[in-house]
């Protein structure tokens, strides 16, 4: 019977008294455990502050969004972290190949652990690299700079990098003679520099030689991390293309040139980072494969970016178009100004700064203590010495509040006004074109009167152009103070000239 029960979800009447009984003993046992609220007090019981309240939830029409950590592409800070990750296995594979380029080079010999020497530390680095369908995971060692003593680990550190300005002549000359320009990147640059000084390292974490556990890395080429590394891959670089029968340029040192049969060939240099010009795709070729035979490349192909820049070439109408407008849009939205109303100038006629606006109470310095100002500048100053002269006139204006004691609200409104113009002008930038004109540099110049409202000093603005577009360009405050309109039209030729010779 009770299975016949079971089988039709009834239970018996014995049953139901046994439930009874345990739902009682159940009753009563929270009773004791929760015993009832006295009854309110009706001399103080306010109905607004005392009165039994439900739970409050979120209402169902908001529950549209998960939260989720996508921990796919999060970058390990440390050794330990890598190998405790979930892509611990990726992160081992890519030190191995970083431990196999590096002993490819030759980079290192092991050697007992000299005595009364300072060892250097090394680290590891991690980087995810996105690339069109899936992720690169990249490992580097790199030494542990702070430790090397000057005079012993280390001379001279000092290494040229090329202009701006370098980069906008070659660009110009390229669309004026609609040349060839190709680029290329070399692989672990700083590794093929040669020592100078005896370094020693301990061993990588996880490499550590089983024969020889206590030996240490006798450093026979640069590693990145090294403070002498930019110096010693710059000289290598030097030499190979003091080899290849190259002039390096007295304005630049990051920029090479030979004449091949009065066919030119330039190379711009940027750490690892270069573009090649020529009227001659078969002297390109030939670089090229040179290039390849010192040292690792990866080719790629026509030029696309350099600097940060965008190069847009079309050979059809030969014209270059550089631009930066994807930085310009990361700029706006990181400070949260990518839905502001546009503005039609970097910066206002009616705004004249001080440092008269700079807070003087507390209750402004604290006000405006987190706005990041300086991050701002930082920024605008890349994106004005890159592509964008026609900024040059406001950050001069802006830059000399950095201060958190000179920097007042209307700084800040003024930089805001600055982005607000960026953002309504991301398409800008500067288009090189073949001119009608023989290739001819030409430069405007022009200054002010004493309008610095706080030391009376004038204002010097040059811009020179080559084959009709903008190549270098400048504002900034004179070093003294002009007596007259003359002598400040002086002191600006003077600056123009100089960046002119």
């Amino acid at each position: 019977m009770a299975n016949y029960l079971n089988v039709c979800g009834l239970v018996e009447t014995d049953q139901i008294d046994n439930q009874q009984g345990e739902e009682n003993e159940i009753e009563e046992n929270q009773q004791v455990d929760n015993p009832p609220a006295p009854p309110p007090d009706h001399n103080t019981y306010q109905l607004a502050r005392d009165r039994e309240r439900r739970e409050s939830r979120i209402p169902t029409k908001f529950r549209d969004y998960h939260l989720a950590l996508n921990t796919e592409t999060i970058e390990p800070s440390s050794y330990e972290e890598a190998l405790e990750s979930r892509n611990s296995d990726k992160w081992k594979t890519a030190m191995e190949e970083e431990i196999n380029s590096l002993i490819k080079n030759k980079t290192w010999t092991l050697v007992p652990k000299p005595k009364d020497t300072s060892i250097i530390d090394c680290k590891w680095l991690f980087k995810i690299k996105q690339e069109d369908e899936s992720n690169r995971y990249k490992a580097r060692l790199v030494a542990k700079r702070f430790t090397q003593k000057e005079g012993i680990d280390f001379t001279e550190i000092f290494s040229p990098i090329v202009k701006y300005t370098t980069v906008r002549i070659i660009l110009a000359l390229t669309a004026h003679f609609n040349w060839e320009l190709k680029q290329m990147d070399i692989k672990t640059a700083f590794l093929h520099g040669d020592l100078e000084e005896t370094i020693y390292m301990s061993q990588p974490n996880d490499f550590i030689s089983d024969k020889h556990p206590d030996y240490v890395c006798l450093l026979k080429k640069s590693l990145y991390g090294l403070k002498q590394s930019p110096r010693q891959w710059n000289i290598k670089f030097d030499q190979f293309m003091a080899s290849q029968k190259f002039q390096r340029s007295s304005f630049d040192p990051r920029l090479y040139f030979k004449y091949d049969s009065n066919v030119p060939v330039f190379l711009v240099l940027y750490v690892d980072d270069m573009l090649i010009a020529s009227p001659s795709i078969s002297l390109i070729v030939e670089l090229q494969n040179n290039l390849c035979k010192n040292f690792e490349m990866k080719d790629l192909g026509n030029a696309k970016e350099i600097l940060g820049m965008t190069i847009d070439k079309d050979r059809k109408t030969s014209t270059i178009f550089l631009n930066q407008k994807s930085y310009v849009k990361t700029v706006v939205e990181k400070f949260s100004m990518s839905k502001a109303k546009p503005t039609s100038v970097p910066l206002a006629a009616h705004l004249q700064l001080c440092k008269n606006q700079s807070p003087n109470s507390e209750t402004e310095k604290e006000r405006i203590k987190n706005i990041p100002y300086s991050n701002v500048i930082g920024s605008v100053m890349y994106l004005m010495v890159s592509t964008r002269p026609d900024i040059a006139y406001a950050v001069r204006c802006l830059n000399r509040f950095m201060s958190n004691t000179n920097t007042g609200l209307p700084h800040w409104e003024a930089l805001k006004s600055l982005l607000r113009y960026l953002n309504g002008t991301m398409n800008i930038g500067i288009k090189f074109f073949k001119h009608s004109n023989d290739v001819r540099l030409v430069g405007y110049v022009d200054s002010n009167y004493a309008n610095d409202r706080d030391s009376r000093r004038s204002t010097i603005s040059y811009v020179f152009t080559l084959c009709g577009v903008c190549i270098s360009w400048k504002s900034q405050l004179q070093n003294i103070v002009a007596l007259s309109t003359t002598e400040a039209e002086c002191i600006a030729i003077t600056e123009a000239l100089k960046e002119a010779i």
